[in-house]
């Protein structure tokens, strides 16, 4: 079946020993339908030669900003025009950094600045270049943007080491740029998703607060965008870009996260709660700094609003999302916040290790409802998102299969 008909893919090879497995990704798209042609860097010629591309895509490999017979009616323009999907794979250190930071020194580049067309990169390089902050902070810059980050995977690699850097395989890149191409499983669904931390104000110096970074929320509400999903994001205050294609409402305490929400759950089909709301706020706002002479002064905290549990408690309630983050007995914990709140589903991690969860590029969830529980593992948190949207979908279509049936 030809799922990738008529479809035309850029497939860019930057330099890496993992160039040779985009021989076989090109042969795996025409196999799907597509049209692919090649633009190599480089760098990538030095472990495969253009010929080998032109020979599996039937098409002339580019090479060159400066090949004077492409660029005389402006080639590269051309190239990024025809484009309808554009794919790096191996997407190397060097390229992920220049695209995070608007490089275009090379043909490759310069195609991905000129066109509209969707961009996905496969990540391939060493476990400890993947790991490393730089590197990590450009694909985060990148996923923040739309781009699609197709992997890595884990395993052995070429230079001895085993860890998370390898080039996914073809056949999974080739699903993933069906499903980046495809209507997405979220079409015409209205996603509320609430992230980051809230601060509860003692005086006009001092607050309440909690780590949460709103990393997972956002990334949450970024791949609901890219499933189809109209999206509006209810952020904390947190310094993170708003995610390409949705709508955005800035937030501080607990009930302006709740006034936020409240405004925006009747028209919500789905609500993911990944904010970190507080539990308390001090019971008076001192008009005026608290004083460190005023040593004997107490604070008083009252309970917030349950959000979650007030919008569970409705009868015309949206398919409703939590997150459990909890130190010690995680299921048990999860499973009483999936009874208590009336929810249909919960994403729940621990806390308090080091590399995952709050102020973490990293997480590791698992998800409980009612009859059951999935671990998803612990990965990058928009790989996570990916799944947790992929899920929400597949539930909500099989609610509407089994109405539709009765």
């Amino acid at each position: 079946m030809a799922e990738l008909s008529g479809t035309r893919v850029l497939l860019g090879v930057a330099g890496g020993i993992a160039a040779y497995k985009s021989a076989d990704l090109v042969r795996r798209l025409r196999d799907a339908g597509a049209e692919v042609r090649v633009v190599m860097t480089a760098n990538a010629q030095r472990f495969v030669t253009p010929l080998t591309f032109q020979a599996l895509s039937g098409h002339p490999v580019r090479t060159s900003l400066w090949d004077e017979a492409a660029e005389a009616a402006m080639g590269h323009i051309e190239l990024a025009r025809w484009a309808e999907a554009i794919v790096i794979a191996p997407a190397s250190a060097d390229v992920i950094a220049k695209l995070a930071h608007g490089g275009a020194d090379d043909l490759l580049t310069t195609l991905c600045l000129a066109s509209a067309a969707r961009l996905a990169l496969a990540p391939a390089m060493n476990q400890q270049m993947w790991a490393h902050p730089a590197v990590r902070a450009n694909v985060a810059t990148l996923a923040a943007r739309g781009v699609e980050i197709l992997g890595p995977a884990s395993g052995s690699q070429a230079c001895g080491e085993f860890g998370a850097g390898r080039m996914l395989e073809s056949g999974e890149i080739v699903t993933r740029v069906l499903a980046l191409l495809s209507p997405g499983r979220m079409a015409g669904l209205r996603v509320l998703v609430s992230a980051g931390p809230t601060y509860e104000d003692i005086d006009p110096v001092r607050f309440i607060g909690n780590r949460s970074s709103g990393r997972m929320g956002f990334a949450i509400a970024e791949a609901a965008a890219r499933a189809g999903a109209s999206v509006t994001l209810i952020a904390g205050p947190v310094s993170l870009p708003t995610p390409a294609g949705v709508v955005r409402v800035d937030v501080r305490s607990a009930q302006a996260m709740r006034d936020a929400v409240l405004a925006e759950i009747e028209r919500s089909d789905v609500f993911v709660s990944a904010a970190a709301v507080a539990d308390f706020r001090p019971a008076e706002l001192s008009a005026h700094k608290i004083k460190k002479q005023d040593a004997d002064r107490t604070l008083t905290l009252e309970p917030t609003h349950d959000i979650l549990a007030e919008i569970g408690a409705r009868a015309n309630r949206p398919f409703l999302v939590g997150f459990a983050a909890e130190t010690d007995a995680v299921e048990r914990h999860a499973r009483d916040k999936l009874v208590r709140k009336r929810l249909d589903l919960v994403a729940a991690n621990r806390v308090g290790r080091a590399g995952t969860g709050f102020e973490s590029e990293d997480n590791e969830l698992t998800l409980y409802w009612p009859e059951g529980e999935r671990p998803l593992g612990r990965r990058p948190k928009h790989e996570l998102a990916r799944e947790l949207v992929e899920d929400i979908a597949a539930r909500i279509a099989s609610r509407s299969g089994a109405r539709g049936a009765a």
